[in-house]
């Protein structure tokens, strides 16, 4: 089976679909990755390379491809080089920022990319032909400018040809994962499951403990951007900062952005039907371990299988 991710800016990979990535590529999947923006305007964590941002030197992008390589290594994705594939190459298009932000206006601006970036991603689903297309749902996930153009683009690229998914972050998955975090680092923000924009799931993908260990360290490898509090500490970010979970496993993590909201790597990766028939989500079983959740489908041809509905499962063997 192949299957191609389509992410806005380094990091994303690893965040939202870590955990599928690493599982069925590990299970045989043939995994591609195309991430759309360097990641430019993202902040920095820890204080040695916090001239590299926009308003500054301008060169996060550049480091931030070093960290997408040894994401998608631990991963297992994009062939046995585990080379990033940006779309259109790597600077053609440029992180928007957040809507409103002044990054919106650049003439390379994510959001600005037109038919252009249409195009290049239909070139790319030509050569790679993939059994399914995963990337976030309408809104982005949260609203970010650059994750909703991914979603947009892949929705004009794929057309009726190739079956597609959306990643989300599923309300009770992310609340029990909230719920098991019992110390928060000092300068963290203790946070509750509004504080995250969140959705049902139509099914989760179960990560083993093999997958969520190749999660977390691809998400690791992204140092610039994702902070671990288990005590370790990088050329990165020299500073190390502890927390703690309940043992049951809802959390497997714990980890902030810059914004140091504390959250939970959780133990399965939510996911919506976008034009995915039973079919593909069978396939799909095949590779990961798969369980519907009750949130009803509104398109008959995203509704699985009477059986795998009432199996309520996909088991991997």
């Amino acid at each position: 089976m192949k299957l191609l991710f389509v992410h806005a800016h380094p990091d994303d990979e690893s965040i939202w679909t870590g955990g599928l990535i690493a599982a069925a590529a590990r299970s045989g999947a043939s995994v591609s990755v195309v991430t759309c923006t360097m990641g430019e305007l993202g902040e920095v964590i820890g204080a040695p390379y916090q001239g590299l941002v926009a308003d500054e030197a301008d060169q996060l992008g550049g480091f931030r491809v070093a960290e997408l390589r040894l994401a998608l290594r631990a991963l297992g994705a994009n062939g046995p080089d585990n080379a990033p594939r940006f779309l259109g190459g790597a600077g053609r298009w440029r992180d928007s920022g957040m809507a409103g932000d002044k990054g919106n206006g650049h003439p390379r601006a994510f959001v600005n990319s037109g038919d252009e970036a249409v195009a290049q991603l239909r070139t790319i689903l030509d050569e790679l032909q993939p059994d399914l297309v995963i990337t976030y749902d309408a809104d982005g996930g949260y609203g970010h400018p650059d994750h909703i153009r991914a979603h947009d683009i892949t929705v004009a690229a794929c057309g009726n040809r190739f079956p597609t998914l959306w990643a989300v972050t599923d309300r009770e998955a992310m609340a029990a994962g909230l719920d098991a975090i019992t110390v928060v680092p000092e300068s963290w923000q203790a946070c509750d499951v509004d504080d995250f924009a969140t959705v049902t799931g139509h099914f989760e993908v179960e990560l083993d403990d093999a997958a969520v260990a190749a999660k977390v360290e691809a998400m690791r490898a992204h140092a610039t951007q994702v902070w671990f509090a288990d005590g370790s500490v990088s050329e990165v970010n020299p500073d190390a900062v502890y927390g703690q979970t309940d043992g049951s496993g809802r959390a497997r993590a714990v980890w902030a952005f810059s914004n140091l909201l504390c959250q939970p790597v959780t133990p399965t990766e939510a996911y919506r039907f976008g034009t995915a028939t039973a079919a593909s989500l069978e396939a799909l079983g095949e590779l990961v371990n798969i369980q519907l959740l009750p949130e009803p489908v509104a398109s008959v041809d995203s509704v699985p299988s009477a059986d795998l509905a009432a199996e309520g499962s996909v088991d991997d063997e």
